[in-house]
């Protein structure tokens, strides 16, 4: 029941004008992401937590089939 368009726009243009102002709003917030992960990268914290992420898997790999803990009866 649409009584005039003179009153704004209709319930289905608000709908679609909300959705592609979110759509917007999500492709702005991925890129300003996707620019800080960049700048994280090129960062001493950036590298040195790639670092210690590298050291991690590199260390945990020998010890495959061992179980982490190890319990001793004493």
């Amino acid at each position: 029941m649409q009584l005039c368009s003179c009153f704004g726009p209709s319930k289905a243009e608000r709908r679609e004008a909300d959705r592609l102002e979110a759509e917007e709003a999500r492709a702005r917030a991925a890129e300003a992401a996707q620019k800080r992960q960049e700048q994280f990268d090129k960062s001493a914290a950036g590298r040195a937590a790639r670092a210690q992420i590298a050291a991690t898997k590199k260390s945990s790999e020998p010890s495959k089939g061992e179980p982490v803990l190890k319990w001793q009866m004493g």
